[in-house]
């Protein structure tokens, strides 16, 4: 069984700010273009490899809602990768915040 720990919008801030950990957004690209935060890496959940993950940081998933990214971080754990961390909310949680977001591709 996969843990999955659940973060504020502020602790992700918090550790993108510090350059602590890499945020992952697993939404699909059109999503990903219309908006995202700041920073975050597109890897697409349709089309997941955990493989190609970036190895060298921690990893912080997220998504619309949370739903994806919990899936994302129990694919990861399935593979062998050791991340657990996941925007609780997502970018739905991230905006209510009132945290910036970004438009268009990075």
């Amino acid at each position: 069984m996969s843990t999955i720990e659940d973060l504020t919008p502020e602790q992700v801030a918090a550790r993108l700010k510090t350059g602590d950990a890499a945020l992952i957004d697993v939404r699909e690209a059109a999503e990903f273009e219309a908006e995202h935060i700041e920073g975050a890496q597109l890897f697409p959940l349709s089309t997941f490899d955990p493989n190609q993950l970036p190895k060298d940081v921690p990893l912080i998933f997220n998504c619309g809602i949370g739903k994806r990214s919990a899936m994302a971080v129990a694919r990861a754990q399935q593979a062998g990768y050791a991340h657990t961390t996941h925007l609780a909310g997502g970018l739905a949680a991230w905006k209510a915040a009132g945290l910036p977001t970004v438009f268009g591709k990075m």
